[in-house]
């Protein structure tokens, strides 16, 4: 069951039209890629997706599941929004845990013996299968996939307190001085049995959160169920806020970085658009750099990520950017350390971004879809920018 209906308000400008699983990533896919992929590369072939905010776009990018062979008469991918139920007037998900309360009956279809609950807004390999393997083993209620942090940002997660054996004997939500450093990734193994009857029993609860780490852990722990924590050793990223999407993007483009786009045996599937190769004119310049199809390069364009369908013109300058699919860069306009969404313009001689100098007000520039930037305006580091901006304007 995969969590997809995040309205991802941290990152601004990027989710007004589209939920943060739908987000592009990476050059060539988008956030729910990657555990869709794993679901698939793990032996999983029956996925409900359950969306929420602004749900077309990711709906129509799913489809009927055939970029990652989930188009299956038996099982494959379902998507599953909120809807009303007789004698209601049917509800939003109001959390993590009342989703899949709400979808209990297509559970029940299934009648599985174990249910694997993932986030649809993470950037990570991980073969699912293991960590069944282990809560099987284990004779847990729960298995909680957990990594270990540093205490510094320990602060920032559910931290889970276990003991020799990896049981869970404590659980801290966003502790202000953690007991340990394991974090909890979102990603969750139950006997559904067990996890049945505590979405029940959470429902009836007119207090409660309805989430999984505010009300059915404790809950669990209270009672006395055993809880494991598997510890995940590999490339992990919450993409949640703008500066880890930029971070994440650029982690691409580390010649070490453990989240590898060409391993074979773990590929990462997408619905790709059909686009003729990338172009790169007689005067570009391109060094360390992601670039996709039907990309036209005739500037300077250097440790960036370009989407299909990026346009940069003859003296425009592309740095440490992320251009998402249709964006344009005209002549002589520059970007640096920004992100810059889907067909938006920078026009001739334009500014957008600038390199760190050390001060607190600096951040990534972010120039939402559809947005025109005016020839030679100015868009400061760490703007967010909704609306066009007229020529010469600073924003």
């Amino acid at each position: 069951m995969l969590l997809a209906g995040g309205q991802g308000s941290r990152l601004y400008a990027l989710t007004s039209h589209v939920a943060k699983p739908a987000v592009p990533f990476g050059g060539k896919y988008r956030i729910i890629d990657f555990p869709l992929s794993n679901c698939v590369n793990s032996g999983i072939d029956t996925v409900g997706v359950l969306t929420q905010y602004r749900p077309l776009e990711l709906n129509s990018y799913i489809g009927s599941g055939q970029p990652w062979d989930l188009d299956r008469s038996d099982g494959g991918v379902h998507i599953l929004p909120p809807y009303m139920r007789e004698g209601d007037q049917g509800t939003w998900y109001k959390g993590t845990a009342n989703a899949i309360y709400q979808n209990i009956g297509f559970l029940d279809l299934y009648d599985p013996e174990y249910v694997v609950i993932l986030s649809g807004d993470h950037i990570y390999k991980m073969d699912y299968s293991d960590m069944v393997d282990a809560h099987k083993k284990s004779g847990a209620a729960c298995t909680i996939s957990v990594l270990e942090v540093s205490i510094e940002e320990a602060k920032r997660f559910g931290i889970m307190n276990v003991d020799e054996n990896d049981q869970v004997y404590e659980f801290e939500e966003k502790p202000p001085q953690p007991k340990s450093n394991l974090a909890s990734m979102g990603i969750y193994v139950f006997t559904w049995s067990k996890l049945r009857q505590y979405l029940i029993d959470d429902e009836a609860d007119p207090a409660s959160s309805n989430d999984f780490g505010k009300n059915i852990i404790p809950s669990m722990l209270a009672a006395g169920e055993k809880l494991m924590a598997y510890r995940f050793h590999g490339y992990w990223k919450d993409v949640g806020t703008i500066n880890s999407l930029w971070d994440a993007n650029m982690d691409m483009l580390a010649p070490n970085s453990s989240m590898d786009l060409y391993d074979t045996s773990w590929p990462i599937y997408a619905r790709s658009p059909i686009r003729p190769p990338h172009v790169t004119g007689p005067k570009a310049t391109l060094s360390h750099s992601l670039v996709t199809g039907g990309s036209v390069i005739d500037g300077n364009v250097e440790n960036s990520v370009l989407f299909h369908s990026v346009r940069v013109e003859e003296g425009a300058n592309v740095e440490y950017s992320i251009l998402m699919p249709g964006a344009v860069v005209k002549a002589g306009a520059k970007v640096s350390y920004a992100i810059v969404a889907e067909h938006a313009v920078i026009e001739a001689g334009a500014q957008v971004g600038a390199a760190p100098n050390g001060q607190e007000d600096w951040g990534i520039a972010v120039v939402a879809s559809d947005v025109t930037i005016g020839e030679k305006a100015v868009v400061a580091p760490s703007a967010m920018i909704r609306e066009d901006v007229k020529g010469g304007e600073r924003a």
